[in-house]
């Protein structure tokens, strides 16, 4: 009979936002094609950590499992990933699971993504429609166009960006590359043009573009793979262009 493997993680824990933090190691019994996500439900199923001692099931925020609401984000050995699609099999045990440290943490994995959803409504990163009632078939872009606005638009606001970034910080108010990113989007789009200039205003506020140091590291660790230096360095132009205009409007 073939010897059990097993899978080891060793977790950072922490009760709530005042707790003090605490590692505790799990042993799992090893299936094959396991991601990360499923090896936390085993130590749902069955709290008892590797010393054999019984303990409470480890929290963890998911909805998808198919990497595209970015809930499971989490630092996995060291890196900002989504736990659906880090396969067991391709990880150096033991598999260190910890909480991202550029958002308020609610308890062990868990922290809210709060701030990233207030920056896209400080960007307004939304198309306004006029009423409820029918528009008509909506304008249509160049296929181009079509193909790089398709890249920006896969943004699920998971916050690997946001981690990996040195201005993000409890002492700077940079809203972030995502939030930036998604400003170049909607200034496309034929509609959402209208309020080019309100959403230009906002990047060049505080906290705003003028904050990115440049480091680069947003689009490597960014899961969609999504330009973001590249939606920076447009927007970067776009602000100098606009802060021209309005002041030749003095």
């Amino acid at each position: 009979m073939a010897e059990q493997k097993y899978i080891h993680l060793r977790v950072r824990r922490q009760e709530s936002p005042q707790a003090k933090p605490y590692w505790e190691e799990f042993k799992i019994p090893y299936k094959p094609n396991m991601n990360v996500i499923s090896a936390l439900m085993e130590i749902q199923k069955n709290p008892v950590n590797a010393q054999g001692e019984k303990t409470t099931p480890v929290v963890w925020e998911c909805n998808c499992l198919e990497e595209v609401c970015g809930a499971c984000t989490m630092l996995i050995n060291g890196v900002p990933r989504q736990a659906c699609s880090a396969l067991i099999d391709q990880l150096q045990q033991p598999v260190e699971l910890r909480p991202l440290t550029k958002f308020p943490l609610i308890r062990d994995l868990m922290v809210d993504r709060s701030i990233m959803f207030e920056n896209l409504k400080k960007v307004k990163a939304w198309i306004p429609i006029d009423g409820t009632y029918d528009l008509g078939p909506g304008p249509k872009l160049a296929a181009k166009t079509q193909e790089w606005a398709y890249e920006l638009s896969r943004c699920m606001t998971c916050g690997c960006c946001m981690e990996a970034c040195p201005q993000v910080n409890s002492k700077s108010k940079f809203i972030g590359p995502a939030a930036i990113s998604q400003v170049r989007l909607f200034n496309t789009h034929p509609t959402g043009e209208m309020n080019k200039e309100e959403r230009l205003e906002a990047i060049m506020g505080d906290g705003g573009i003028t904050d990115c140091g440049n480091s680069q590291n947003c689009v490597r660790v960014c899961p969609k793979q999504i330009p973001l230096t590249t939606s920076i360095a447009d927007m970067n132009k776009e602000t100098v262009k606009y802060a021209i205009k309005r002041w030749l409007r003095k």
